[in-house]
Parts: C-alpha cells; structure tokens; sequence
C-alpha cells in the first residue's frame, strides 16, 4: 500500500493481521522493510491485531529523503490515522527502536505500548548525519555489491541473503518462497540512501529517551544475538519488563515469537 506524507512523499508499506483488531505498528530493522511485518500476519491474525508496517524513507518505494527519529514517528502516526485508529502500539525491531521510541514519546496521547525486540542502543557519535552517511558509504556500498539485489535470478539472490545471515536466522527465512525473500532483499537494498541514513541516525544518540515514553514498555532480546544486549537503556523506562530468549539470535527474536510479541503488546494496550 501506498500513502502520502504531509509534505507529499510516498510512503509504502503493508496493512495485515485482523482487520477489526487494535493496531499495532511495527518499525522495521536494518537493512529491511514492511516485509519482516509480512512473517507475522498469520500471528496477528491469531492475536486478534491489525499490522502495520511502514517502510522508511529510502526503501521500498518510499520516498528518499533526510529523515529523523521524529520525521518518521510523524509519518507513521499520519498513516495511523488515515486507516482510522485513534490508538495503537509501536513494535520496534532492532533499528527500529529508536524509531519506536520516539513515536511513543512524541505521540503519547495516542500510543498505548511499547515492545522493543533486539533493539539496538543509543549511538554516540556527534557528527551530523550527512558526515556519517559518507564515512559508511563505501563499506556499504562494496558488500551491497556482493549482495547484487539487482539481480533477476529470485533463486540466486535468496542464496546469497541467506548465506549471509546467522544459521538460525537463515533457517526462518528460507522458509519463505525465494521469489518472496528476494522481493525483500530489493527493497532493502535498491537505494542505498534507505540503509546508509538508518546507519548514521543509529550511530548518533536518540531524538528521544526512555524517559519521556509513558505508556508500558516490553522488551526482547536473543541471548545468541551479538548486536543487541540488554543494556542500562532499557532500564529507564517508567514501566518496564525484559526478557532474554535463550539460544535465540537477532532476527529470531522476532520471527519466531511473533505470538507471544504480539500477544503481550496487545494485552499491554488494554
């Protein structure tokens, strides 16, 4: 689906899960996009929770542009609204939840939970974006070549992806068709501006804390996950559980507790 922001960019994502249920919206990690909202429709269908995922500026065909922690916790709530829920919760996954946080400190009259799952720290670099975005750019852009998202073959870029991803993360994916995880890996890595402002704006610290969120807040983290841990930051929120899977990785955090994730979130909304 396709929506427009204010000031007129497209925002892409996906609408899943009941369609009658309280929305949760999910901000999604990096390098992704609305798809790892795809793996948990049929949960959220169980659940009893409408899904939402917006892709941020630069992937998918989401409009490249300069965005913020608070840009895109702006254009969410404005597509929240134009599906017509007055309400709903943020699920933060990795990247995301910085982005997470600050909907939910921004928008605290609306947003009724918070769930982190592997959510990466706070940065602490103090360079402007546009700096970092050049410093990461050839890195970026030589492994992006050995992924060669432009390829054609569906079979071939699924491959590399998965050959890429820790073995555990790689065992969930491959359970989609390939044709479904190359559409992913596209829209993820066709415009570099998408990854390349996610890792600048990760590396600097947040727009907004834990300590303006008011709503509850839920935590995940895979005890097998070396990108993630839980860290003093989490511990700032005025209400707040975490939980460490064991033997559980990144990625599988998520993808393979969608119900629970999701079944917590909703409880937590009312």
């Amino acid at each position: 689906m396709r929506w427009r922001a204010a000031d007129g960019r497209v925002l892409h994502g996906w609408v899943g899960g009941d369609p009658d249920g309280p929305l949760v919206a999910v901000l999604h990690g990096c390098p992704d996009t609305r798809h790892v909202a795809m793996t948990g429709d049929v949960a959220a269908r169980g659940a009893g929770v409408r899904l939402l995922c917006v892709s941020r500026p630069g992937y998918g065909a989401s409009t490249a542009y300069a965005s913020t922690h608070a840009s895109v916790a702006d254009d969410l709530a404005g597509v929240v609204s134009e599906l017509g829920h007055e309400r709903f919760a943020v699920l933060g996954m990795s990247v995301g939840g910085g982005y997470a946080v600050a909907c939910a400190a921004r928008h605290a009259d609306r947003v009724t939970a918070l769930g982190l799952v592997s959510a990466q720290p706070p940065g602490v670099r103090e360079e402007p974006v546009e700096v970092l975005v050049d410093e990461y750019a050839a890195e970026f852009l030589a492994w992006r070549a050995q992924v060669a998202p432009d390829d054609p073959d569906d079979a071939a870029l699924a491959a590399r992806w998965l050959a890429m991803l820790p073995p555990a993360d790689a065992a969930l994916v491959a359970l989609r068709p390939p044709a479904e995880v190359a559409a992913s890996v596209r829209e993820a890595l066709a415009d570099p501006s998408g990854y390349l402002r996610d890792a600048a704006t990760m590396s600097r610290p947040w727009t907004h804390g834990p300590d303006e969120v008011r709503c509850p807040a839920r935590v995940w983290f895979g005890e097998l996950d070396d990108r993630a841990e839980a860290t003093d930051f989490v511990r700032r929120f005025a209400d707040v559980e975490v939980t460490v899977r064991p033997a559980t990785t990144h990625l599988a955090t998520l993808v393979a507790h969608w119900p629970d994730v999701l079944g917590t979130v909703r409880d937590l909304s009312g």
